[in-house]
């Protein structure tokens, strides 16, 4: 049996929300679940109406019409209806708080700070969102960001999500194409900007491409501009705009909370659009809430007392996820520039700064620090963390190590796994579980998660598909501008009716939880033998030559090969030693099929804007074929390298 590398200790098992939570619901429901989580989540998925209603009593929302019918046609996936008959307000359950605690830290690169109360983000909130009634705004319209992920940018949403309005985001350093890509899809009525943003050491303007963009989208009736880079932004080459605070209602001191159904439409949010444009996706208020409450204070152990923070923009779903942080009252902290700042330690500065104690980020960045060399227990205090998340890709087992021996050996590293497609997780962390290397902990809790093999077979310690066979209030309401639901549905659920279809290849283990190998759309399959790509960045994980690599399958004279593009450390060649250092690591510690038939040096790996790498759009260019939205890429040009390569045509 495999060796934890960390265990919660009793006191932490006992001081844990979910623990309290198995209480209730042993008490309530007459059963002994033993404080197991396993057992509870059978459970929730057996009993999904008493375990959503649980959720909701003990996470507290407010709703001004409760009562009836959990769950309706509960054999509809997709098509059920989770509390029909209650009526609620996102932004409501998000501003329950309305005290002097702390509840955003807005951090920017170059070293700007500033903070809110929650009694402050309240009467900020009022003021908006009276001055977005005034300008007409109605449930059901659309309101936009192309903002950094800044406090103003929170409080948008709040005011838009109070009255009603659907609010979509996407992060100023998109093009013009990418941006009208995804905000001109669902024409929106307001537009939230910032005069500029700040990465990698400069200041970048926004308002020239934002000039662009209302110019192309007619809906548009007001740009509203938060000055960030220039205390007072020069508005005069942007029509119908307005400063942010000359947008407000100074006088307003209440919100008015619409009371609208469980399912009301609350975001927009888009697909990555690397093989084509992205999709608009719906998700409701009920749904996100309730799910996003789970999850933190069930999964993740959120508490009033956490300082919580993700490293994110305002166009990737962990924005959206890490925001609804504020219904549980912990101090959220934002951070709007390059994560490798001031040598690569800006964010672990942060941890120690602001004392957060809940601190997400993506694989990249844990494996970027292993790297770099980094060993932030020597050169930071840390004191105040109990728990690390990761998404975004799989995290090697190589970084889980390097997390425990060179971070804080006492942290709960929990890496999460889900989507944009759900706004949340379908498997993720406990902190009430040990973490195993490798591993995502468990399934989320009321999520009927499992995997299956291609005859639609449950799997148990062998690679397939990961699914989710029964309904979960997440889903989505649909896509943007898909009447019958024809696009949706075969997207999610053309494989196997009734059963959404995530699109990762997946191993459900011996301890219940999982490992994510890669999107089943870019597994590799050299003689029909299915690979996961993260089987093979694993191994270069312990390639000290290597910082970056993507993988693809070339087809090759009626076959599969494997090709692997690799970045090195400044200075290096990439060599026959080298080559033969990589397939010999990839060959003793998987199979010779896992050995890469070609291996090329190249100066950069494209990537998307939340730092995937794109393997579809990479295979795509070899093959000539097109990738119809380079504007998702966050370095584009990087592509140019693998189109018509030499060395791929023997």
């Amino acid at each position: 049996m495999t060796v934890p590398l960390w265990t919660p200790d009793r006191d932490r098992v006992a001081a844990a929300r979910i623990t309290e939570f198995i209480a209730d619901i042993n008490d309530r429901h007459g059963i002994n679940l033993s404080g197991d989580y396993f057992a509870l989540h059978d459970w929730a998925v057996a009993n999904p109406r008493d375990f959503w209603s649980a959720v909701w009593g003990f996470c507290e929302i407010t709703a001004s019409e409760y009562g009836g019918s959990v769950l309706d046609r509960a054999e509809r996936f997709p098509g059920a209806r989770w509390f029909p008959r209650t009526r609620l307000n996102f932004a409501e359950n998000l501003l329950r708080y309305r005290d002097d605690r702390i509840a955003l830290v807005s951090l920017l690169e170059n070293g700007e700070r500033r903070d809110i109360s929650y009694a402050n983000l309240y009467l900020r909130v009022a003021k908006l969102a009276s001055g977005l009634r005034a300008q007409g705004v109605v449930a059901h319209d659309r309101v936009a960001g192309f903002i950094p992920n800044i406090e103003e940018a929170v409080v948008a949403m709040l005011a838009t999500t109070s009255i009603g309005a659907v609010w979509s985001s996407c992060s100023p350093d998109f093009g013009i194409d990418g941006a009208l890509d995804r905000i001109g899809q669902i024409q929106p009525k307001v537009l939230f900007v910032a005069d500029g943003y700040y990465y990698a050491g400069k200041a970048s303007d926004s308002l020239q491409r934002v000039s662009s963009i209302v110019e192309n989208i007619d809906s548009i009736e007001i740009t509203v501009v938060v000055p960030l880079v220039t205390r007072r932004p020069t508005l005069t080459g942007l029509p119908k705009s307005i400063l942010f605070d000359d947008f407000l209602d100074h006088a307003a001191t209440v919100v008015e909370f619409e009371q609208l159904p469980f399912d009301h439409p609350l975001y927009i949010m888009y697909s990555s659009g690397t093989t084509g444009a992205p999709k608009c996706i719906l998700h409701g208020a009920g749904g996100s809430l309730l799910q996003h409450l789970k999850e933190h204070q069930l999964l993740v152990d959120v508490k009033r007392d956490d300082v919580f923070f993700y490293f994110t923009t305002c166009g990737w779903m962990m924005w959206n996820w890490l925001i609804s942080g504020l219904a549980s009252g912990a101090t959220l902290v934002l951070y709007d520039g390059s994560p490798f700042a001031h040598n690569g330690v800006r964010l672990l500065d942060a941890i120690d700064e602001e004392q957060i104690s809940i601190f997400g980020t993506s694989a990249k960045f844990i494996s970027a620090l292993r790297k770099a060399d980094k060993k932030p227990c020597d050169s930071h205090n840390l004191s105040s963390l109990k728990t690390i998340l990761t998404t975004g890709s799989p995290l090697s087992h190589e970084c889980f190590d390097y997390v425990y021996s060179d971070i804080k050996q006492d942290v709960c590293l929990s890496s999460i796994s889900g989507g944009t497609d759900i706004l949340s997780c379908f498997v993720g962390g406990s902190a009430i579980l040990p973490v195993y290397a490798g591993e995502i902990q468990a399934p989320g809790l009321g999520m009927s998660v499992d995997i299956w093999d291609d005859d639609g077979c449950p799997v148990r310690e062998r690679k397939g598909e990961l699914v989710c066979t029964a309904p979960f209030p997440s889903c989505p309401l649909g896509f943007w501008n898909d009447s019958d639901g024809s696009r949706f549905r075969a997207a999610y659920f053309e494989r196997w009716p009734d059963i959404w279809t995530h699109g990762d290849y997946a191993e459900l283990t011996q301890h219940g939880g999982f490992i994510i190998y890669g999107r089943s759309d870019a597994v590799l399959n050299p003689g029909g033998v299915r690979i996961g790509t993260s089987e093979i960045y694993r191994q270069l994980e312990t390639i000290v030559e290597v910082l970056e690599s993507v993988v693809i399958g070339q087809e090759w004279m009626d076959d599969i090969r494997v090709v692997l593009f690799v970045t090195l450390r400044d200075g290096l060649v990439l060599n026959d030693a080298l080559r033969a250092k990589i397939s010999d690591s990839v060959r003793e510690n998987m199979t010779p099929r896992h050995v890469p038939a070609k291996i090329l040096q190249v100066d950069d790996i494209p990537r998307t804007r939340s730092g995937k790498v794109v393997e579809l759009a990479v295979r795509n260019v070899v093959h000539g074929r097109d990738v119809t939205n380079m504007n998702a890429l966050e370095n584009p040009d990087s592509l140019e390298f693998f189109r018509d390569l030499v060395a791929l045509r023997i």
